[in-house]
């Protein structure tokens, strides 16, 4: 979108989760595994990405990334969701903290007021309905 590589994905939950930082913690660590596929594919073609900036808006699940200590809170997640604990620690992706107000994944999954659609479609580079149109009107003219 815009200039930006995305891949982006939305899965409806079966069940509750009881522990909201350990679900944006394996949802943050499948977003690293899809990224660094994402990275491995463009180095293929001669493009270098150091650190993958990865978005999310829960602090805590930030924190457990970025703690390579094992908590009696975190002895729940199993083994393999800590993937994303191990590529932060070797600084092949960075978790950065984004608020509610420039979550930018809102357009996707819930309905928004005009303002904030349109603010959110602008931020991901999207041109409008009206820019298409004329881009068109220019490429059959030429």
């Amino acid at each position: 979108m815009g200039n930006s590589l995305v891949s982006w994905n939305y899965k409806k939950q079966a069940c509750v989760a009881l522990f909201t930082t350990a679900v944006k913690y394996i949802v943050v660590g499948s977003c690293c595994a899809k990224s660094l596929w994402m990275k491995q594919q463009l180095e293929d073609f001669g493009v270098t990405l150091d650190h993958i900036p990865l978005k999310c808006d829960n602090t805590s699940a930030i924190n457990l990334s970025k703690n390579p200590v094992m908590h009696s809170r975190t002895k729940h997640i199993e083994i393999r969701h800590h993937f994303l604990r191990d590529h932060v620690s070797k600084g092949d992706c960075c978790i950065e903290f984004v608020d509610s107000e420039h979550q930018l994944a809102d357009i996707f999954i819930k309905p928004l007021a005009g303002d904030r659609f349109f603010f959110i479609r602008n931020e991901l580079g999207i041109i409008d309905g009206s820019s298409i149109e004329r881009y068109c009107a220019i490429v059959y003219a030429s």
